[in-house]
């Protein structure tokens, strides 16, 4: 481990009360990278108080179709998904046009413990690490990963949907980088995500992407081209 990563040793040297931004079919994986755009004044104003601080903030989903639309009311607080994952603020830039545009890399997940009050215009929650507790370091699985189910899956739904990849960046990278990517790049709905999120496992994610990708390709749903993170 290295870099801004080393100071994250146990779950003891993470916040005890995060800023939670709410995204219904966005999905954060540890030690994966979320690029953001910014504009909303609440979580423009979430992410300065963050910057000023210790820059962690937590991606979670709001629970349910009825609880998105919620969410865009700036005074609503709709019920939130059990677990979210907390991510560091690791590049940020100011546009023109009063944007933020950042990258989040994945830390931990978390249990929702208890949301806060707060005079903040964002929401706050104490999260509970405790049963991720191994996010904190480097998967244990990658040599169990079965990587070429996993690439036959890939190869079949891009074929299928005469999509292209970059497959010299998907060969180099390691097997916890192409099943966390691949999971956040995926274009399956926010329970898939969520499933995708609370997976015990790096194996488990695996099987359940590969299982999920075989499901898509009935359906022929287009998945984005975009690069590994």
């Amino acid at each position: 481990m290295s870099g801004f990563l080393a100071k994250y040793r146990s779950v003891a040297d993470l916040p005890k009360v995060i800023p939670v931004f709410p995204l219904g079919g966005v999905l954060l994986l540890p030690r994966a990278q979320l690029p953001l755009n910014v504009f909303e004044p609440r979580y423009l104003a979430m992410v300065d108080d963050a910057l000023g601080g210790d820059r962690v903030i937590g991606m979670i989903q709001p629970d349910g179709e009825e609880a998105v639309a919620l969410e865009a009311d700036s005074g609503a607080h709709p019920p939130l998904v059990r677990v979210g994952c907390a991510g560091r603020i690791t590049s940020y830039a100011e546009t023109a046009d009063g944007r933020i545009t950042m990258m989040l890399t994945g830390l931990c997940r978390f249990a929702v413990a208890r949301e806060i009050e707060t005079d903040t215009p964002y929401r706050k929650v104490i999260p509970d690490y405790e049963p991720y507790a191994d996010d904190l370091s480097a998967s244990m699985e990658e040599n169990l990963v079965d990587r070429e189910a996993l690439l036959t899956a890939l190869r079949a739904y891009l074929d299928a949907n005469e999509l292209t990849a970059d497959w010299g960046e998907i060969n180099a990278a390691s097997s916890e980088q192409l099943v966390n990517s691949l999971a956040m790049l995926s274009p399956y709905g926010p329970e898939d995500k969520q499933a995708l999120l609370e997976a015990p496992a790096l194996t488990g994610r695996a099987e359940l992407l590969v299982a999920l990708t075989e499901r898509a390709l009935s359906g022929r749903s287009g998945m984005p081209t975009t690069r590994l993170q």
